[in-house]
């Protein structure tokens, strides 16, 4: 099957000047792109889809969110990370949900992802205190009716969570971690054995989903899991995607667990290569920008999750100065609230400016466009196959309508998807050759029927959930207690935008 889009404004985001766009044409064959240029001409037996006052750039790529968090849109506010943990991974009677749950949220998620524009998507799925293969099954199950494609982690962790938050067992007194109940870690080997079963059974599929590795923070695995990982993930060619230094209290735990920063700690493992890839890097030193740089890793900025959760203002200049590659995530819906890739960009392009003064060091909205494309499919590792209109990559592209309000009168292409657009310029999008949602209607899947039933049927769970949250609200001061002496400890950084006590870097 051949499909031409004729006459519309090329941004193919490949090459030096990929943020430049050109009027011209685009041939896809089947999955992939053909051709592209000024004017193709007449191809027999294609499909003329006519570009006139249309734009086509790739989809955009979603680099780090938790689909567990779906149905948690709106429902926490004005809790730092290790507080809101509690209540979204609830340590005390978290249920186990039903694989229709399961399918359910997978779904949500994909859906509204594709009517935002992201064609990929990074799930770091948590599924406490289960690996299974069936149930991660069915994740791929939803994203493969969607039609989008992801890759898709079961993220693991080996240490009790007392253990990774400094003074926690000074701070809960016995009684209070007696309550919480005995940890059973999990064994390297038994995760292992999941691994390779979930790549011989998942990973692949309908061609456009992957199985990755992502161990959940440095300070939650031991050396041996992650390793373990690292070896797992440079065997199959896919991230080994990791949690790293989002709050001042994790700096802090570095310190005190390795007498060393967590990306230093990574770096003495010979855990940082190109093929890892670090969520958040808000709470980095200098020494350690020089060493990501240095080992050709990737970050994924979330900018708006680290707003909400009040995390911090990654240096991100600075990464891109020291050669990191930054792509850009929602985060889960717990702690962003939606999963509109076009809500970070404007806001990851605004947020550094306040910096500082030096103007010349703002992020512009083609940092921005590289984040959301082809450095988000860098940090994914699928830059040879997404992120740029190139010849040979696979047809995963959006249409914009370029007559609307967004786009009226047409400056800047680049700036006013940027500073603009919000998603609702969007006509087309396709995924690996195929139209996924066209004219606001997606094309796989009865939306009205799937959000019937989501509003059947998760109220019950979620009332279930606020009696979860119920059983661990008294837990809320020891952990207020944790974050308020960790925030206050001297470690001559600050990533707050305000003057905290502790000294700005």
């Amino acid at each position: 099957m051949k499909t031409l889009i004729r006459g519309a404004m090329l941004l193919t985001m490949d090459g030096a000047d990929g943020a430049r766009p050109f009027t011209g044409d685009l041939l896809i064959e089947g999955d992939r792109i053909a051709a592209l240029g000024p004017a193709l001409g007449a191809i027999p037996g294609a499909t003329i889809i006519e570009g006139r006052d249309r734009l086509v750039m790739p989809g955009l790529i979603n680099a780090h969110l938790h689909s567990s968090e779906t149905f948690f849109k709106g429902r926490y506010e004005k809790l730092p990370l290790e507080l809101w943990m509690l209540y979204a991974y609830p340590l005390i009677g978290n249920e186990v949900v039903s694989e229709r749950l399961l399918y359910l949220r997978s779904l949500m998620l994909a859906m509204e992802s594709l009517r935002g524009g992201v064609t990929t998507i990074c799930d770091n799925f948590f599924d406490p205190p289960i690996h299974s293969v069936e149930r991660l099954g069915v994740v791929f199950d939803a994203y493969e009716a969607a039609g989008i494609r992801a890759s898709v982690a079961s993220a693991v962790m080996n240490l009790n969570l007392l253990d990774t938050l400094p003074g926690a067992r000074d701070i809960l007194p016995p009684e209070v971690q007696k309550s919480i109940g005995e940890y059973s870690p999990l064994r390297v080997s038994d995760y292992v054995e999941f691994c390779n079963a979930a790549f011989s059974t998942l990973d692949g599929r309908a061609g456009r989903l992957r199985f990755i590795l992502s161990p959940s923070g440095p300070q939650r695995c031991t050396p041996e899991l992650m390793l373990a990982c690292d070896e797992l993930a440079r065997a199959h060619g896919v991230p080994f995607h990791i949690h790293v230094l989002e709050t001042k209290t994790q700096a802090v735990t570095g310190t005190l667990l390795h007498n060393k920063t967590l990306i230093r700690h990574l770096h003495d493992l010979g855990l940082l290569h190109r093929g890892v890839t670090i969520a958040h890097a808000v709470w980095i030193t200098d020494a350690d920008i020089t060493l990501m740089g240095e080992a050709g890793c990737t970050v994924v900025h979330n900018t708006l999750s680290n707003l909400k959760l009040g995390s911090g203002i990654a240096p991100i200049r600075r990464l891109l100065d020291a050669g990191v590659a930054v792509a850009l995530g929602t985060d889960g819906m717990s702690s962003n609230d939606t999963v509109r890739l076009f809500d970070v960009m404007r806001t990851a392009a605004l947020l550094h400016n306040v910096s500082g003064p030096d103007y010349s060091s703002w992020l512009g909205a083609t940092d921005i466009l590289k984040a959301a494309t082809i450095d988000g499919a860098k940090s994914m590792m699928l830059d040879d196959v997404t992120g740029s209109l190139a010849v040979g990559k696979r047809a995963d592209l959006l249409i914009l309508k370029l007559n609307g309000y967004d786009f009226t009168p047409l400056n800047d292409v680049a700036r006013q998807l940027v500073y603009c657009e919000n998603g609702g310029s969007i006509e087309t999008v396709m995924v690996n050759g195929a139209v996924v949602c066209h004219a606001g209607r997606l094309t796989n899947v009865d939306e009205a029927a799937v959000m019937a039933e989501i509003r059947e049927i998760v109220p019950a769970y979620l009332a279930r959930h606020a009696k979860t949250e119920a059983r661990n609200r008294f837990l809320e001061p020891y952990f207020a207690e944790i974050h308020r002496r960790a925030t206050a400890r001297e470690i001559n950084l600050n990533r707050y935008a305000g003057q905290t006590g502790a000294t700005r870097s």
